[in-house]
């Protein structure tokens, strides 16, 4: 397919920044309550805070020092060839993320609303940062809100998606969504700039009528970048949510599934019928009770990944008062060991090895640190960052072949990044949370070679609070990950790992640290010494200058230290270095001027009623004009990707530049 893609770069003068938020028009998904998930430590303003959960500034006290103290001295001695326990041959891409599909565009993640040819600089920008340093990128759109979406020609007031807030399911109050094909237009105009590659579900709401029309539109536009369709989101849920009847088991979903292959095998319109998933359960359901029924094997030439979603727990009762109420406080050192990421991937290594034999990569499809949006204080802390790279790392000695962190809405803890509010667009950056921060150190330990194997050294002893991971590529060591729990601002925590690689120990290994003060710090992470800042301060590249410590290695041993808390990430070689940061990434800077009016106020009655995220239908109020930016309507599958692709950041500026790319 080809694609002439215009850039040109605006400058324009940024907004001053703002603290605080708080978002209108959230309809009927209620925003979290801080009663029975998380108590506020830092000050009595986080106590009241009433806005945004995804910039919640409640911070939790880090657990103390564990008694006894881990061994703060160890020996990590590797092997050239025959080293015993290496997991399967990972892919490139291994850590990426799940889009909740509701706020694909909704929430301006992609791009604007209006219109498939305005992309948001920023997620192009994060998306290289990943691209750079692991070769692609696998982004999931979908969730809760797949099942019961629904593909139309048009949308009133030219936007792409709107939710229905007269028809949700779910306890967690899950609007249907209609869409239109400008959304999917959206994802390949992406593709383009970076290699991105995505997964989309077949809506699974009637299964004796399917509607097809996203597998159809979504592979006649999305070509080779679709590289897979869920069928069913975590159907062992749905008998408890209402959307089956209550002995709905294993055998019936089995059945739908086949109903489906039958359906997509009469429809002339879908090319690819080898690349669905399932069967994407949620922990409910063993995956053995699907084996057991020949799952696998039947439908084995139309399976193209067999996939789990799992979350460690979840605050539900914080949000929708379902489950059991959760206190983050108690459960925050439940994130930091090792033990963690152990036991979520325990209940599948036999899955694991089972997909091995049918040749079939097994994936996480959908993980956080807990369902209904995580929690304040945990889930948007540097602990997060951690146990994300070790739980993503545990993933990939387990013989997964991928793994991918949801990203939900504002009213989410866990996000890996969130764009501002709508209304706050022209004066706020995006926020980055710690979950990228996993994202760009994983991609970094396992590198883009498409040869990493990677082994759990059980080091220290198996102390669950110093793990360690070792990268191999074609039998030789090339990277070894060190992570410390623990947080003691004393430094008497710090631990020093000596590392060996038999008779062939360098004469140097560079290291780079993911760095804060705390496991409970909010923001300002340091990878390398550059960071993405705080909440609102990041256009989706590395700010700061990159600092990569070498160390001279002696008597064949290399000393490591590494502080409390941090990961450190060691680079046994000059190539293993390159594999997995070769400069400087591509980025891209803003071609369009969202602003053109100059308001030096904002009428208070406004603003509280302004466009917030439920779409232009509804806005009682904004503050900025609506223009007419949609020139790509979608009208089926006739239509043709548009000619000229605008890049749009709200607040970064950038030189006037004037670039064709074809592709």
């Amino acid at each position: 397919m080809h694609l002439q893609l215009v850039r040109s770069l605006i400058p324009f003068f940024f907004g001053a920044v703002q603290a605080n938020v708080t978002v209108y028009g959230t309809g009927t998904q209620n925003p979290f309550s801080l009663s029975g998930s998380a108590t506020a430590t830092a000050s009595g303003a986080a106590a009241n805070y009433t806005g945004a959960a995804a910039y919640n500034p409640t911070v939790l006290n880090p657990p103390p020092v564990p008694d006894p103290k881990p061994p703060t001295s160890f020996d990590i001695q590797l092997q050239n060839g025959g080293m015993q326990g290496l997991s399967i041959t990972l892919p490139d891409g291994f850590f990426g993320f799940s889009v909740e599909m509701s706020v694909a565009n909704q929430e301006t993640i992609f791009g604007l609303r209006l219109c498939s040819t305005l992309i948001q600089v920023a997620f192009l920008n994060l998306m290289a940062n990943i691209v750079d340093r692991s070769g692609t990128v696998k982004v999931r759109v979908g969730g809760n809100t797949q099942d019961t979406a629904v593909l139309v020609n048009e949308i009133p007031n030219g936007a792409d998606l709107t939710k229905d807030y007269g028809d949700t399911s779910n306890p967690t109050y899950t609007p249907a969504l209609n869409y239109n094909a400008d959304l999917i237009y959206m994802m390949a105009n992406i593709s383009n700039f970076i290699n991105v590659k995505w997964y989309l579900g077949v809506p699974f709401n009637n299964t004796q009528h399917f509607n097809l029309a996203i597998a159809e539109v979504g592979q006649a536009v999305l070509g080779d970048n679709l590289i897979g369709l869920q069928v069913g989101n975590e159907p062992d849920l749905y008998a408890r949510h209402g959307h089956r009847p209550a002995n709905y088991g294993p055998s019936d979903y089995v059945a739908e599934f086949g109903r489906l292959v039958d359906a997509m095998a009469n429809d002339t319109n879908v090319r690819n019928r080898s690349m669905l998933i399932g069967p994407n359960l949620s922990g409910l359901w063993a995956p053995e009770q699907i084996w057991s029924t020949g799952f696998a094997t039947t439908y084995d030439s139309s399976l193209g990944s067999l996939a789990i979603e799992k979350y460690p727990t979840d605050n539900c009762a914080a949000q929708f008062g379902i489950g059991t109420p959760v206190i983050a406080q108690d459960a925050f050192p439940e994130f930091l060991t090792h033990t963690s990421g152990q036991n979520i991937v325990k209940p599948y290594l036999a899955s694991t090895a089972y997909a091995q034999t049918l040749l079939k990569p097994f994936l996480m499809f959908e993980t956080n640190t807990a369902s209904c949006g995580g929690f304040a204080g945990i889930s948007d802390s540097f602990g997060a960052a951690l146990w994300g790279a070790d739980y993503a790392l545990q993933m990939a000695y387990s013989n997964f072949s991928g793994a991918l962190f949801h990203v939900g809405g504002q009213a989410d803890f866990y996000n890996p990044f969130t764009p501002p509010p709508t209304n706050q667009s022209h004066f706020h950056q995006w926020t980055i949370g710690p979950i990228y921060y996993s994202a760009l150190v994983v991609a970094e330990t396992i590198g883009s070679s498409n040869k990493s194997q990677v082994v759990d050294l059980v080091a220290n002893d198996g102390n669950e609070f110093t793990p360690a991971y070792a990268v191999y590529e074609d039998g030789t060591p090339s990277r070894v990950a060190l992570i410390n729990f623990v947080t003691d601002p004393s430094g008497a925590s710090d631990y020093t790992a000596t590392i060996s690689v038999g008779d062939s120990t360098p004469g140097q290994v560079q290291v780079k640290y993911l760095l804060a003060d705390s496991v409970s710090v909010k923001g300002n992470f340091t990878w390398a010494n550059q960071t993405f800042g705080g909440n609102f301060a990041s256009d989706g590249r590395l700010m700061g200058q990159q600092y990569i410590q070498t160390i001279a290695c002696n008597g064949g041993s290399c000393k490591v230290k590494v502080p409390a808390p941090s990961f450190a990430l060691v680079f046994l070689s000059d190539k293993a270095l390159s594999e997995s940061d070769n400069g400087a990434s591509q980025t891209f800077s803003t071609s369009l001027q969202t602003k053109t009016l100059n308001t030096a106020t904002i009428n208070p009655s406004v603003l509280a009623t302004s466009n917030g995220h439920k779409g232009f239908a509804k806005v009682g109020g904004s503050t900025s004009r609506e223009k007419g930016l949609r020139d790509n309507a979608a009208s089926g599958l006739s239509q043709t990707l548009p000619s000229v692709v605008t890049l749009v950041s709200l607040v970064a500026g950038g030189l006037m530049v004037s670039r064709v790319f074809m592709k």
